[in-house]
């Protein structure tokens, strides 16, 4: 029998390969494009918006898709980004970037995506400007275009700056923060009425010196993560976008008055250091909103608040521990933070007069701290869980509170509350606050138990609300940072 060599049969089998092929590409049918001319493209949108930009940085990355409806194979001639090369937009078509594309094909009722971007030169405007540009496609002699439509807003950058000076930031355009600030030992930064300050993402106020934060009833001061889209903003917003606002060790004499701060991981964290002349920070009028941990943390420290709301938090809307001095009149803890971001097992407020660690062998260490005082008074601590304040005392060290004329919710199977003397005056549970504007503002519904069930001693420290209403027009102030004015 004879046998074909090993090359000879190598060749044979390539070639019977090749004739399968050639079989199959000329028995291929021909393509079909629709090709009269009302034969266009459908798009998933009309117009791309884009929320407010800001100068020198980008935008998020927005999407449409192209349609070809038809039976047939379309042809687009070309697409063109309309301001081309100077455009402060950007496009990605096929994974190509550039501003022209040409000869694209669509296959029947198949789509392709077309992906945009933005950024913003700066331009030396105080106002917010509105950006216009189209991409249009050339189809069967016909034009079609999808709309571009932003506003660029120029800002005072700064990145990953050190304030080694003492200055004051006006209203006149918004801040920027990207990376962080460090306002240095001995410096004063002063931010005015009406400013707005954007946190791009992580990015963090450090004050060693001071900071005075100088809003107003009309005009807040506003500090905020700098993703303006509207799933980041409203309710219930997006937490967590940026780091905090951070006074470490040696930092005195900050103020923050009539602020909202809003969508970080911390609000305001004041760190170990106790000064019984002054308080190290004062906080009045203010929000703190959508925290994905904290919204006031004090570690060692002395903090005075009146007037002021903490919302929604994943950990404690007010967590203060190891030692210091805390005083917090007329203020609305609340906290019903949503599940869908985490499960939250921390209360509203937590009190703790010591510091814990583990040593080389892991065992948990107690170190007993004194807390001189912890004072509540006129206060709504409430939220959604069964117990909202926890005080936890360490046997060595001091730890005197007060809860006086307090709305507030407690288990008393976890923690009887009616034999502790601290606890002076108590609305618990069943009271729920009734807020008229959950997770917005927290003010009182004409039905809230809150309303005229204050102590009129403390409402004379504080005479006029968060909103600058009196409290003393009425039979009685009402608890928590807003008095209840019926029209």
């Amino acid at each position: 029998m004879n046998r074909r060599p090993e090359g000879v049969k190598k060749a044979i089998i390539l070639l019977s390969l090749l004739a399968v092929t050639a079989s199959l590409y000329h028995c291929r049918p021909d393509r079909f494009y629709a090709d009269d001319e009302d034969a266009l493209l459908q798009f998933s949108m009309d117009t791309v918006y884009f929320d407010t930009i800001f100068t020198t940085i980008g935008t998020t990355t927005k999407s449409f898709k192209v349609h070809n409806p038809h039976a047939r194979f379309i042809k687009i001639d070309d697409i063109r980004l309309a301001g081309g090369s100077q455009s402060v937009f950007r496009v990605n078509v096929d994974g190509q970037p550039g501003t022209t594309f040409e000869n694209y094909e669509i296959a029947p009722k198949d789509s392709m995506y077309i992906f945009v971007e933005a950024t913003l030169d700066p331009n030396g405007m105080p106002d917010i400007l509105r950006i216009q540009d189209s991409i249009t496609f050339s189809v069967n002699g016909k034009l079609q275009d999808v709309d571009l439509v932003a506003w660029g807003q120029d800002v005072h950058l700064l990145r990953d700056s050190v304030l080694d000076y003492s200055t004051t930031w006006t209203a006149d355009k918004p801040y920027l923060i990207i990376d962080g600030i460090l306002v240095d030992t001995l410096q004063e930064l002063v931010i005015e009425e009406g400013v707005q300050i954007y946190m791009h993402r992580d990015a963090g106020i450090f004050v060693l010196g001071s900071l005075k934060v100088n809003g107003t009833v009309e005009n807040p001061v506003t500090v905020q993560g700098d993703r303006l889209e509207r799933e980041y903003q409203d309710d219930p917003g997006y937490p967590g976008q940026w780091y905090g606002i951070y006074f470490a060790p040696g930092s005195h004499s900050n103020v923050i008055d009539h602020a909202r701060i809003l969508n970080g991981t911390f609000g305001l964290w004041a760190d170990s250091v106790v000064r019984y002349d002054q308080p190290v920070l004062t906080i009045s009028n203010t929000e703190i909103n959508r925290m994905s941990y904290d919204g006031i943390l004090g570690r060692g420290t002395t903090i005075k608040a009146h007037n002021t709301v903490v919302g929604d938090c994943g950990n404690s809307c007010v967590e203060l521990l190891y030692e210091g001095s805390y005083s917090f009149n007329h203020c609305t803890f609340a906290n019903y933070w949503r599940s869908g971001f985490s499960n939250r097992t921390a209360p509203a407020l937590m009190i703790a007069n010591y510091f814990a660690y583990k040593d080389d062998n892991g065992e948990v260490i107690i170190q007993p701290r004194d807390i001189e005082e912890a004072t509540f008074t006129n206060c709504i601590i409430h939220g959604s869980q069964s117990n909202e304040i926890v005080v936890s005392r360490a046997e060595g060290g001091l730890l005197n509170y007060t809860f006086d004329h307090v709305l507030a919710r407690l288990d008393r199977e976890e923690y009887d509350y009616t034999l502790d003397p601290n606890f002076v005056r108590i609305l618990t549970n069943d009271n729920t606050p009734l807020f008229d504007s959950l997770r917005v503002s927290y003010e009182p519904d004409s039905l809230s138990p809150a309303i005229d069930a204050g102590k009129l001693e403390y409402a004379i420290e504080h005479p006029f609300d968060k909103k600058g209403d009196s409290r003393l027009a009425d039979d009685a102030p009402d608890l928590g940072a807003f008095e209840r004015r019926e029209e």
